[in-house]
């Protein structure tokens, strides 16, 4: 049986937050874990380990990063299905009652109580444990750059994805170009900017919220997740992005 701790874990876990690189990592999907008193959420083991649960491959692409990098990276702790940190709180999305073809029996008519309970215990320290890292580093006056990690299921309620990457951005059209350039030397990427999906900020968090609103330059990078299910996909992952990103320098976008 798990422990308090284990089943309860912090909202965010820090990973080398001391790192010299200019690049600040997010991983909001990083974790599949749900303590064991929301028994799944009514939600099948076998469909918890799918992307409804979590970014399948995202955690360990971030953790890579942040050493190749010397990066912080930020990763959620809980599945995503308890509640969307990188969903606006009480946005349609946020506690999902349908992910894809897949309906949440445990999000179904909850109370104020419960909903209030995960905003304070997940969504709020998590994005509190970010933002007053983002405020200190601008105090201290060091250049920031935010790129948050995402994993994309290959195909979507029947309809083949043929991306093998997206680069998602708002305003920072150039810093998402360049990194958009960088992979695509890759021989036979095809990565697309703003695919599958783009940046909203009626329906996403971090990027609006802690790149947005600060005047960072913040890409979200998307990753097809079949390409990372193993230890050689994640490998050639973060060594296809390590050398794109390790590139900027402060005053460049």
């Amino acid at each position: 049986m798990a422990s308090l701790e284990e089943d309860w874990p912090e909202a965010v876990e820090t990973v080398n937050p001391s790192g010299s690189s200019e690049i600040v990592l997010i991983c909001e999907h990083a974790s599949n874990h749900m303590p064991a008193e929301y028994r799944g959420l009514g939600v099948s083991p076998a469909d918890l380990r799918t992307h409804i649960a979590w970014d399948v491959g995202a955690a360990e692409v971030a953790r890579g990063l942040a050493e190749v990098l010397d990066a912080p990276a930020f990763l959620g702790t809980y599945s995503r299905l308890l509640i969307d940190l990188n969903r606006p709180f009480r946005s349609p999305a946020s506690i999902p009652a349908r992910s894809e073809a897949t309906d949440i029996p445990g999000n179904l008519g909850l109370g104020e109580a419960e909903i209030e309970r995960r905003r304070r215990t997940m969504f709020t320290p998590f994005h509190d444990k970010v933002a007053s890292y983002l405020d200190r580093r601008r105090a201290a006056g060091r250049p920031t750059r935010i790129v948050t990690i995402h994993s994309f299921t290959p195909v979507f309620l029947g309809v083949a994805r043929p991306w093998h990457a997206g680069i998602l951005f708002d305003r920072s059209h150039d810093f998402a170009e360049a990194v958009i350039e960088g992979l695509a030397r890759s021989s036979g990427l095809n990565v697309a900017a703003n695919q599958p999906y783009t940046v909203d900020r009626e329906s996403d968090y971090a990027i609006p919220v802690h790149g947005t609103d600060r005047d960072l330059p913040a890409i979200l990078v998307e990753i097809r997740n079949d390409l990372i299910t193993d230890a050689n996909g994640i490998a050639e992952w973060v060594g296809r992005l390590g050398p794109v990103l390790r590139s900027f320098h402060a005053g460049q976008d």
